[in-house]
């Protein structure tokens, strides 16, 4: 199983922040660090501010070698798809190839109102969605020399160079995730390299993998070529007393945290992440929600992903 660090920027951060974080991600193991897409707090005062995700991943690009880059989620209504794919491409570039793009149809409708963001009915936002999916993988697919045109309800583009390029052969891998059980599987297995499930019980991991699985084969494609991931806050600790601090620091109950997330000592998380492994999960997201807790990362990589390595084999 792989582990990931998934940051939510808007409760409160600096590109310093994040930086630190990614850097002592890449240090430590972490395969990746995703960031949230958000404008608006959901607690507390926010400050110092949101943080653009794609302008903070381009600097993040520069500033690590290995560990690989994305969002968790893009909102689909931030952005118009034919510029998103140029944003994208060019901090792939930036990174050396690098770079994921997990994008969802935006649903916090307080931010668009705060920003002055359009916030369509859910309907619309979906069938957006659709469009952007199709516009961003048509956009990277296409050879160079060639031209790209799409004639949607939404989008239409004619006679685009698609360029530039990403690094990575095929395009970007595109992350699709969510809880839908016919709209959301149908998409992931026909645009994206991974599906991802947030904050939901084991059971509940292996009932929606199940569904995408089966939408695969559905559109002819094997089910094995899909990753199914799994996001879940963390809360580790090495003694009942360090849980509880760090589950004071970000305004949550130790009993709640262990029910719904990966928390409690070393041995508790593996266990926890052994269940979802059963499930289907082949990566799990860690939520890091205290940015300043660095040495957080340090005890699940020095005593909880070691392990996950030993159960592996």
């Amino acid at each position: 199983m792989q582990l990931r660090i998934f940051t939510e920027p808007q409760m409160g951060a600096t590109y310093d922040d994040l930086l630190a974080i990614a850097r002592r991600a890449e240090e430590t193991g972490f395969d990746a660090f995703f960031r949230s897409d958000h404008y608006l707090t959901m607690g507390g005062d926010g400050l110092p501010g949101p943080t653009d995700a794609w302008i903070t991943l381009a600097g993040l690009a520069r500033e690590t070698s290995r560990i690989r880059l994305g969002t968790l989620m893009t909102a689909g209504t931030f952005r118009l798809p034919g510029p998103l794919a140029i944003s994208v491409a060019q901090v792939d570039q930036m990174s050396g190839g690098r770079v994921e793009l997990g994008i969802g149809s935006g649903w916090f409708e307080a931010e668009h109102t705060a920003y002055g963001i359009p916030f369509p009915p859910l309907g619309e936002r979906f069938d957006r969605y659709e469009e952007q999916l199709a516009v961003l993988t048509g956009l990277w697919r296409t050879p160079v020399g060639e031209t790209f045109d799409f004639d949607g309800r939404h989008y239409q583009l004619s006679g685009s160079p698609a360029l530039p390029k990403p690094v990575q052969e095929g395009g970007v891998p595109i992350l699709v995730g969510g809880r839908g059980r016919k709209r959301t599987p149908r998409l992931a297995a026909r645009y994206a390299g991974e599906f991802n499930v947030p904050f939901m019980p084991a059971d509940d991991n292996a009932r929606l993998f199940a569904g995408v699985r089966a939408a695969c084969e559905e559109a002819g494609r094997d089910p094995a070529s899909l990753v199914c991931s799994s996001a879940l806050v963390l809360c580790v600790g090495r003694d009942e007393a360090e849980l509880a601090r760090r589950a004071a620091a970000i305004g949550r109950e130790v009993d709640e945290l262990r029910a719904h997330g990966v928390a409690g000592t070393p041995a508790q998380a593996v266990d926890t992440l052994g269940r979802y492994a059963e499930a289907g999960a082949e990566r799990v997201y860690l939520q890091v929600l205290d940015l300043s807790d660095l040495d957080h990362l340090d005890l699940v990589a020095g005593e909880v992903a070691p392990q996950l390595d030993r159960a592996d084999r």
